[in-house]
């Protein structure tokens, strides 16, 4: 039998609080192979962590994967994320980021990385800027997912006309794609900041991210500026087998599903992306928020998790954000 000491030992050694990291804008986790790997918004370069626990990440060296010199997308990185995906000679990895030139922000866009073999850490080279040349505007948070028949989709939040961010509103954009680096046909308008809690500071939807459920896709995003103490989570709904580029598959809902929770010192979480622990069925959300009111929307913003339960009707199941020090299994 196991002794109560060995179990606390492995329960502790296994368990994790918030936040994960120091500081952490926008993270992104992936799994691969047993193995836990985390990259955030820098601004100057792309970094990914490597660990075997999600505590261990805390632990772990960052690699650079990715600085570019080229002047039109130097600078100013943000929100990337890294999926494997099929390519002609096997499964690559493509990251996607949003960069631009020296000068922020009115010349953000969004480009794709491609792993050299079936590795998270790369090397990467660059493969690709992402855009619809009907539409070729501010555009910034591509996160990528497939449909009910495996055809291959970006979402990601953009602007009518080519403006500077703070002349919103901010929308999420929805596209199909013809391989992982190359837009098919023009974006479709997929949700605008309409709601009250999508306006505090002007109206926002960005940072989506996709969370499956059967034959539901779940499609997470943030809204209200990032600078705000209110920049909140919401969630978008619809049939995996339906017709994705048509607005009317998609259902909002009314309120935001993740937000602020003052009594835990949880301020403005958003930016969120979900994972599977290694060898596990169950979804967790990660995200970042800061610690006290009024830090705004820079470094400050730390990593957090939590699971995911579901309700009998199968809707995801987020608790309010938890305060530091709370151990999560």
């Amino acid at each position: 039998m196991i002794s109560a000491l060995t179990f606390f030992l492995t329960m502790f050694a296994e368990s994790v609080s918030n936040p994960i990291l120091p500081s952490g804008p926008d993270p992104f986790i992936s799994v691969h192979n047993g193995m836990y790997y985390i990259t955030q918004t820098t601004g100057r370069d792309i970094r990914i962590r490597k660990a075997s626990t999600l505590a261990g990440l805390a632990l772990s060296e960052p690699t650079q994967v990715w600085i570019d010199p080229d002047p039109a997308r130097c600078c100013n990185i943000w929100a990337p994320e890294f999926h494997r995906l099929p390519a002609p000679d096997g499964h690559r990895w493509y990251l996607y980021y949003t960069a631009g030139p020296r000068t922020c922000c009115a010349q953000q866009r969004m480009h794709v990385l491609e792993s050299e073999a079936d590795d998270p850490l790369g090397p990467y080279r660059y493969k690709a800027r992402l855009y619809d040349a009907a539409h070729d505007y501010w555009a910034i948070d591509p996160t990528v997912f497939p449909d009910g028949n495996g055809r291959l989709h970006v979402v990601y939040s953009g602007t009518p006309q080519d403006r500077m961010p703070h002349e919103k509103p901010q929308n999420l954009y929805i596209a199909a794609l013809e391989n992982p680096w190359t837009m098919r046909g023009e974006r479709v308008l997929l949700s605008e900041p309409t709601l009250d809690w999508e306006r505090r500071g002007g109206g926002v939807n960005e940072g989506p991210a996709v969370l499956r459920r059967g034959g539901t896709v779940f499609l997470a995003f943030s809204g209200s500026g990032c600078y705000t103490d209110d920049y909140a989570v919401g969630l978008l709904e619809a049939s995996a087998s339906s017709n994705l580029l048509d607005p009317a598959s998609w259902k909002k809902h009314a309120a935001p599903w993740l937000s602020r929770n003052d009594e835990a010192g949880v301020f403005a979480p958003g930016h969120n992306s979900f994972f599977r622990p290694p060898g596990s069925n169950e979804d967790w959300i990660v995200y970042h928020a800061n610690a006290r009111p009024g830090l705004g929307c820079g470094g400050a913003r730390s990593p957090r998790v939590q699971p995911i339960r579901w309700s009998p009707s199968g809707q995801p199941l987020v608790e309010r954000p938890t305060a530091g020090r709370v151990m999560l299994p």
